[in-house]
């Protein structure tokens, strides 16, 4: 079977990342901290605008009861058997033959790479109720995220403080200290207070001209020269004056050919 979970892929926009804001109730670093560890602040694979995502299989073993046993990549009681990327999906679709919702429920999806088990407690149908609605817009990714963080006081309070060992903990599990999660989301978050947050309207720009293989060499809300010459390159191509930065009439002639 296939599983592409495929939608239009819609980047995030600045009433998204608002919404989310005051659901939880955490400033503006905080979130793209959270988003930068989990994703590298993007939501979605650039060639395929799948969502992100990373099968567990110990995950896909637990909510089985090991029916399927010790499966290599697809089940098993110990973590592990990453392959990273759209690669991931091939094992979702390995798993989802055996049981498709289990298997759905065994990954973490999006921008905050929620697992597909908390589908109903964020009041989806099911995990794959949750996956289609993924692949949409990233706004229904960080629409779920906020949900996720504010269903757990802890964990909202945690992040609203800048308490990054528990918000590492809640998150991310009691073995966050492994993947040093905690110090990734308070560097994360000392950058952005510092240096900015991303602009949401110049990672729009950078996430479409990557649909349309105009390569910005990364989507992170700052414009530099891999954008700028990515987005040369696009309007070279489209007949239009050339410009070192997106403005309204260039966002709006990317969005049309990129199918938004």
């Amino acid at each position: 079977m296939t599983i592409p979970f495929s939608g239009a892929g819609a980047p995030l926009t600045q009433a998204g990342l608002d919404s989310v804001v005051k659901t939880v109730g955490c400033d503006l670093p905080s979130l793209w901290a959270v988003m930068a560890v989990e994703t590298r602040g993007f939501g979605f694979l650039p060639l395929t605008r799948q969502p992100k995502i990373l099968f567990e299989r110990h995950v896909f073993y637990r909510l089985t009861s090991g029916a399927h046993g010790n499966n290599g990549d697809i089940s098993s009681s110990k973590s592990g058997g990453y392959l990273g990327g759209a690669a991931e999906y091939g094992r979702l679709e390995a798993a989802a033959k055996l049981n498709q919702e289990a298997a759905i429920g065994s990954a973490s999806w999006g921008l905050g790479q929620i697992m597909g088990y908390h589908a109903k407690r964020l009041k989806y149908a099911s995990a794959m109720d949750m996956a289609q609605a993924f692949g949409k817009s990233e706004d229904e990714q960080i629409f779920a995220m906020g949900n996720f963080i504010a269903s757990e006081s802890a964990l909202t309070k945690a992040l609203v403080t800048g308490n990054w060992r528990k918000v590492a903990f809640y998150y991310n599990g009691s073995n966050y200290a492994k993947n040093e999660y905690d110090a990734k989301l308070e560097f994360h978050y000392e950058k952005f207070k510092q240096q900015g947050c991303p602009d949401v309207e110049v990672r729009e720009a950078q996430a479409l001209l990557t649909y349309l293989k105009y390569n910005p060499k990364g989507i992170d809300g700052f414009w530099g020269d891999n954008s700028k010459k990515a987005l040369a390159s696009f309007l070279v191509n489209e007949g239009m004056p050339a410009a070192a930065a997106p403005d309204a009439i260039i966002l709006a002639a990317l969005r049309k050919k990129a199918g938004f």
